[in-house]
């Protein structure tokens, strides 16, 4: 080889170093991305701040836009509504969708237990018994429609109760929860932490549901239970599988860092803001919910069986051997970030 063209040569090469891993799969479709989140505070959604906070979706040639909304289902809104292309939120949210012929896939999981708890107020029912004592009563939620409803309906109908036995409010899942159930304006609460710990821990609520470990939530679904997802329209997957997988790589990354971060990591990483004014209070909920983190965004077969399961227990509308489960996830996107981050 002459010089000119070693140069040359040496010149693609250092070129193709400095280019993202994803673009020597393929191009990006859509480098600008817009992602709607409900409650983005919160540990359920923690990977996805790892992966903004540590620059992975830049790395991956991302542009990301996040907005954040009071729950889940507003953040499914935003997405239908076409203000947003991506929902990082519950995974059943696919399941309910398709019963209303609406086609959405998760394709990267980043939560393998739901992280909901349900409490009720120590100071609003001192007496309480049983989940039956909940009839009449109000019920905080993140927002009405989201997983956190989800959750309570199913306590609820193992308890013989109906959805409508009870007022649903939603009240976010940050210092507005806080104060919901500490000024008496509900006398329940169903969410996720950091907000369900810090009430726990001060005496403020009495944990009557719990699938913040990985062995509560067996107890309530009767086994894994795919919760925490980014899921999109099943046009949006089909017409950019690059960006699909750019995306997966980033909260794939973001997941193999959290299993071997320590509390100082942490703090060191969220927004000031997310430790809600107590910070070891904040690192108390992190070992709680640790475990309930995916290990590799890969969603288990056998967990979206339990999840339609749940749901068509207190859900007329939602008829099982309607729901074709291979249509509301994938995992060829998450198999391969596995491999390339050795999750």
């Amino acid at each position: 080889m002459n010089r000119r063209g070693f140069a040359a040569a040496a010149a693609a090469g250092a070129a193709l170093l400095a280019v993202p891993y994803l673009h020597a799969q393929g191009k990006l479709e859509k480098s600008k991305v817009a992602i709607a989140v409900g409650g983005k505070a919160s540990f359920y959604y923690l990977p996805l701040t790892i992966a903004e906070q540590l620059g992975y979706f830049k790395a991956e040639g991302l542009e990301v836009e996040i907005s954040d909304f009071a729950g889940g289902a507003r953040a499914l809104q935003a997405v239908v509504g076409g203000s947003a292309d991506v929902v990082s939120g519950a995974y059943e949210h696919t399941i309910n969708l398709q019963s209303k012929s609406q086609f959405f896939r998760a394709f990267v999981m980043q939560g393998r237990a739901p992280q909901i708890a349900l409490g009720v107020s120590t100071k609003a029912m001192p007496q309480y018994k049983s989940v039956a004592d909940l009839k009449g009563k109000r019920i905080g939620v993140s927002a009405p429609g989201s997983s956190t409803n989800m959750v309570a309906n199913l306590v609820l109908s193992r308890a013989g109760l109906k959805a409508s036995d009870v007022s649903f409010i939603g009240v976010g899942t940050a210092a507005g929860a806080l104060a919901a159930l500490r000024s008496g304006q509900i006398d329940a609460m169903c969410n996720i932490d950091p907000v369900m710990t810090m009430l726990e821990q001060k005496g403020d609520v009495k944990i009557i549901s719990d699938t913040r470990t990985l062995k509560g939530t067996v107890e309530v679904f009767g086994g894994a239970m795919p919760s925490g997802c980014l899921y999109a329209s099943a046009e949006f997957v089909q017409k950019n599988p690059n960006t699909c997988q750019a995306l997966t790589n980033a909260i794939v990354h973001g997941l193999k860092w959290l299993q071997s971060a320590g509390p100082s990591d942490i703090i060191k990483t969220v927004p000031e803001a997310y430790l809600l004014g107590d910070r070891g209070l904040y690192l108390a909920s992190f070992n709680k919910v640790r475990e309930a983190f995916s290990l590799d965004g890969v969603v288990p077969e056998d967990g979206v069986r339990i999840a339609l399961k749940a749901l068509a227990s207190f859900d007329a509308t939602v008829k099982p051997e309607k729901i074709d489960l291979a249509k509301t996830f994938t995992n060829e996107f998450s198999k391969r970030a596995k491999e390339r981050f050795k999750a």
